[in-house]
């Protein structure tokens, strides 16, 4: 069952070196202020999931808490590159890390197969492409009904899987509104998982065919106020589409990096801090 706990002390209790953390939303909701807790933490050596890395994940990288990432798709939407992503790679700056990448449709199909306790993911995938040819974790299985090749990938089995969403209710269930991704499936494949909201509430409102994680998937909940900036979330405040535009300039420069960050992160005090309900 949910505990509610500040996201101090939720990443602290979750998040362990060496730990595999995924981190989830899509164009929204994205958990930006878990993961600048995440570095102020100076959490190290994580293997790192999303489907679509962004600057939350450059700005993890940049600080030094990756070692791997998993991903279908990286970069600074709408912009270009992800610098600091780039510098680790091809530099070793300020660590070395190894990627692994994957299709979008391979990765929905690991975290769904995660969350359903399977060991793998089978599906038609890969035609053509060049990724098995750099990516050990592709495999092909011939179909023992119908004799087709198929694709398989391993599921996604995060030690922690991190998500924003709009709100919870005093008995730790969530709702997640809007665009919707993998969260639902990166939380229920996960060991252990962290919500960061909006706001507690005593009722969600949920509307049909609205999105709501039970309490007994989710470890612990924490309050995290505009806690997906710069991205957005639906029916709470828009998307800064500024500060993508301005995080290029500031990605490219380690110092300018590096100073954003403590200006930023290290010295900011806890983002909101959240109180028990």
């Amino acid at each position: 069952m949910a505990e509610f706990l500040s996201l101090h002390d939720a990443v602290a209790r979750y998040v362990q070196d060496g730990a595999t953390v995924a981190m989830e939303g899509f164009t929204h909701l994205i958990p930006f202020a878990a993961g600048h807790e995440v570095i102020r933490q100076k959490k190290r050596d994580l293997t790192l999931i999303r489907m679509t890395p962004d600057i939350i994940y450059d700005q993890m990288i940049g600080a030094g808490c990756a070692k791997k990432v998993i991903f279908s798709w990286g970069g600074n939407p709408g912009v270009g590159s992800l610098h600091r992503l780039r510098d680790a790679v091809e530099k070793g700056w300020p660590c070395k890390i190894e990627i692994l990448e994957h299709s979008h449709a391979a990765m929905a199909c690991a975290f769904e197969a995660g969350a359903a306790g399977l060991p793998l993911a089978v599906f038609r995938g890969y035609i053509g492409s060049e990724l098995p040819s750099v990516n050990d974790q592709i495999k092909f299985i011939e179909c023992p009904f119908t004799g087709e090749r198929l694709a398989a990938v391993p599921s996604v089995r995060p030690d922690v899987s991190i998500i924003h969403a709009q709100r919870a209710d005093r008995q730790g269930n969530v709702l997640v509104e809007g665009i919707v991704g993998v969260q639902k499936e990166a939380v229920l494949a996960a060991k252990h998982s962290i919500v960061t909201v909006e706001e507690i509430v005593d009722g969600l409102g949920a509307t049909p065919n609205a999105c709501v994680i039970p309490s007994w998937a989710i470890s612990a909940v924490a309050v995290a106020e505009k806690g997906a900036l710069p991205s957005y979330t639906h029916g709470y405040y828009g998307r800064s589409n500024r500060f993508y535009k301005e995080w290029d300039a500031i990605a490219r420069d380690r110092d300018t990096f590096t100073q954003w960050l403590d200006d930023n992160v290290y010295n900011v005090a806890q983002h909101h801090a959240g109180e028990k309900a």
